[in-house]
């Protein structure tokens, strides 16, 4: 058995990433123009971007495309092999072909990339070979090329593919910052991550409306209010008018202290009115602003709970538990 590498198992994997990471190096050195004329593509592109490529490239492909697609260019990947069968049709004269192989002499990508020259279909070349097929057929040519393989073996597409998604990042991070794409807008194509919930969820989506709190004006006795404080799992009693203006808030923390204090008998305080107790300015919310402004809120304030208003009127009270239920954080 012919002995590939003589160094340890770990040796070996510090090496692997030792020479991709070199390999990135270098390719910085090779960006020109080209990089600036691509991304100009890119961004003023009125179709999709469509991503090609074949075995190894083709998944690094795949990866570019989601990558555009999720931060402002759309995009979407069509298999090389599969073009000539049928998917040229998915093909505009509005879009821009992205074509990636490291020989840059791959049948099934020289074929699609013809296709789309002869259907002036702007196009962009990824090859590690700046005289290869696709190079001199694509509009703008970004050299991917590698000094070798990270692979013992010298053959298994390692440094060449990290250096091609390296390049789809670049090319998409500056599409993105050349289109004024923001933070707001990666949560609209990321609604179910935590950062679109984090930027996409209002806090009216997830705070316990007013029917499902328990509420009475202020004028109620202490003893009345206690019951429907039972109600709901706020742990609190909200106190508001009959056009839903607030006036306090009553909580179990509230109560708590109450019970403790010696300033009277408890059989006097329950039969007071519960605005001699209740916290008169409770912090409040809108409703229309982004949950995470709440998470902002309860850490600054060390509370646990805020009153939710929409127009000035109560429609609401959102809790920690809420934004956790909901992972807001």
């Amino acid at each position: 058995m012919t002995v590939l590498y003589s160094g340890s198992v770990l040796d070996l994997g510090i090496n692997v990433l030792r020479e991709e990471a070199q390999s990135i190096l270098d390719s910085i050195e090779k960006l020109d123009n080209n990089f600036n004329e691509a991304v100009s593509l890119l961004a003023s592109c009125s179709g999709r971007v469509v991503v090609t490529g074949v075995g190894k490239s083709g998944h690094i492909g795949r990866k570019i495309a989601a990558t555009l697609a999720s931060t402002g260019t759309a995009s979407f990947f069509v298999h090389a092999g599969e073009a000539g069968h049928g998917d040229l049709g998915m093909i505009t004269g509005d879009d821009v072909l992205v074509a990636i192989s490291n020989s840059g002499d791959t049948d099934e990508v020289v074929n699609f990339v013809s296709f789309a020259k002869r259907n002036n279909v702007k196009s962009i070349g990824i090859t590690g070979n700046t005289k290869s097929e696709v190079a001199r057929l694509t509009d703008c040519h970004i050299d991917s090329g590698v000094k070798s393989e990270a692979c013992p073996l010298g053959v298994a597409p390692t440094s060449s593919t990290t250096v091609q998604l390296a390049l789809g990042d670049a090319l998409a991070m500056a599409c993105l910052a050349f289109k004024g794409f923001t933070t707001e807008d990666y949560a609209k194509t990321h609604p179910f991550g935590s950062l679109g919930r984090r930027y996409f969820i209002r806090i009216r989506d997830v705070m316990q409306p007013i029917k499902d709190i328990p509420n009475k004006p202020s004028s109620i006795l202490l003893k009345e209010a206690l019951p429907s404080m039972a109600i709901g799992r706020m742990g609190a009693l909200l106190l508001i008018d009959k056009d839903n203006n607030l006036e306090g808030i009553f909580t179990d923390s509230d109560l708590r202290r109450l019970i403790v204090s010696e300033d009277k008998r408890l059989d006097q305080k329950l039969n007071t009115p519960i605005s001699e107790f209740m916290i008169k300015n409770p912090t409040t919310i809108e409703a229309t602003a982004l949950a995470s402004e709440a998470l902002n809120v309860f850490e600054h304030r060390k509370i646990s709970r805020i009153v939710c208003l929409e127009k000035s009127k109560v429609v609401g009270i959102i809790g920690w538990h809420n934004l956790l239920e909901n992972k807001i954080k």
